[in-house]
């Protein structure tokens, strides 16, 4: 039985609701085996329904994994305890390059796309039974995606790139289902993998995106999805390239009823040209997100796809909050339209930081990685010690246990702030972090 942590509770979903409390607080951490069903009924004086009733709730919720005979425990990163806490606080004085913000001066002025739309809904308001896409931004969307070659279909419009893979895994999958994702991949998205009740499956990474023997052995092994960063990865800076994208494809015309997510939230931000791999199976979305190039209060984002996905995201759109609003919906329009965001200029500019803070790095046999966007991957042989190292340095940097499933330890560089002169600076900071300790390894390792 659970010594430092009572569960308690008389009703399931008491009993669910008093282990994730206790999930969310870390007394019960993640790998701890649960009691079995029969015992801890008869701990609380319930039916032994009720108590699978309860664990039944916390598998869906992500937060707990039954393993047949060997019972149940809390996942290895449970749904309750989010990857974004795994963080550095940077104190006064000391550089932040943690967070994975845009450059503020690189995102356009809003108050004009803002006033159009205000003044627009000033004369002829969004009522009930408007179209959930604006024609003005389908028009704006169906432009550019057909010009990076997708397939164009169905469109929907989501509260950002999250949102949109939230409702498109749930369009399809159920609780129990496998999907395959990026090591390292985005945090948030690992997240939410479990938080829906999903298994993560994870796919090993290179400069030019997910290996194809890797996807190819997660899609053979069951996993019903798979998730694909099309540039910009975070956190390594991969891009699918021409070759690469080709190859993934092949995977896919091999399993065909595999639902394919491809996140382009790198769109606008890098001139790496677009290599799709959607339209090969039967299943299929392309998310394209303002975020990066627009400001991440901006949440929208475009998500084509086949006619039955975008017709069940729609449909479960309308029963929740209805439509992203036409007042941002037109904004973003308008942003398109007028050409706010130069993207060859803001490209440019993360292209150069990332490449000069590369090139500092090589010159000092710094092994990194960078490909686009604006983050940079560098392995290290432990996370905890370089991370505290470089802020005792003046550096707060990402470490990468919030990004990893199976692959190396890892920090995270994003490079949007960092000067011309911080980037030499850095590059030693990170040099100095990574020589080996005689005082010995750092307890409390985050990896």
């Amino acid at each position: 039985m659970l010594e430092e942590y009572r569960i308690a509770g008389r009703r399931a979903a008491e009993i669910a609701a008093s282990v994730e409390h206790g999930v969310g607080v870390g007394a019960l951490e993640p790998g701890r085996a649960l009691p079995p069903v029969r015992e801890l009924a008869t701990t609380l004086g319930v039916n032994p329904n009720t108590v699978a009733a309860a664990y039944r709730t916390l598998r869906e919720r992500g937060v707990i994994e039954t393993a047949g005979r060997r019972g149940s425990r809390v996942r290895p990163r449970p749904a309750s305890a989010p990857r974004e806490e795994i963080r550095v606080e940077a104190p006064e004085g000391v550089r932040d390059i943690s967070q994975g913000n845009p450059d503020p001066e690189l995102l356009p002025p809003l108050h004009e796309a803002l006033a159009e739309a205000a003044a627009h809904a000033g004369h002829s308001p969004t009522l009930y039974g408007a179209p959930s896409v604006l024609p003005e931004l389908s028009r704006a969307a169906r432009r550019t995606l057909l010009e990076d070659g997708v397939p164009v279909g169905e469109l929907a419009v989501t509260s950002g790139a999250l949102d949109a893979m939230e409702r498109t895994l749930t369009a399809h999958l159920r609780a129990g289902d496998a999907v395959a994702v990026e090591d390292p991949g985005w945090g948030a998205l690992l997240d939410l993998v479990p938080a829906l009740g999903l298994r993560t499956v994870s796919v090993t990474m290179d400069d030019e995106g997910p290996l194809p023997d890797s996807a190819e052995r997660a899609l053979a092994q069951g996993a019903s999805a798979l998730v694909v960063t099309s540039r910009a990865q975070n956190p390594t800076g991969a891009a699918v390239s021409e070759q690469r994208a080709a190859d993934l494809r092949k995977v896919l015309v091999r399993h065909p009823d595999t639902l394919l997510i491809e996140d382009d939230h790198g769109h606008g931000i890098t001139e790496r040209p677009l290599h799709p791999l959607s339209g090969v199976t039967s299943r299929w979305a392309h998310v394209r997100s303002t975020a990066k190039a627009y400001g991440p209060d901006l949440r929208l984002a475009v998500l084509a796809g086949d006619r039955l996905s975008i017709d069940r995201v729609r449909g479960r759109q309308r029963l929740g909050p209805g439509w992203v609003s036409h007042l941002l919906q037109r904004a973003v329009a308008w942003l398109w339209a007028s050409g706010a965001v130069e993207i060859p200029v803001v490209a440019r500019s993360y292209d150069a930081r990332r490449e000069a803070l590369l090139r500092e790095l090589r010159a000092r046999s710094v092994p990194a990685r960078g490909r686009s966007g604006m983050n940079v991957w560098v392995p290290v042989p432990e996370e905890t010690g370089a991370v505290a190292r470089l802020l005792h340095s003046g550096w707060a940097v990402a470490p990468g246990a919030r990004f990893r499933l199976d692959s190396p330890p890892g920090v995270r560089l994003t490079v949007p702030r960092l000067s011309a002169a911080g980037t030499a600076e850095l590059a030693a900071g990170v040099h100095a972090a990574l020589r080996p300790s005689r005082a010995g390894p750092t307890p409390g390792r985050l990896d």
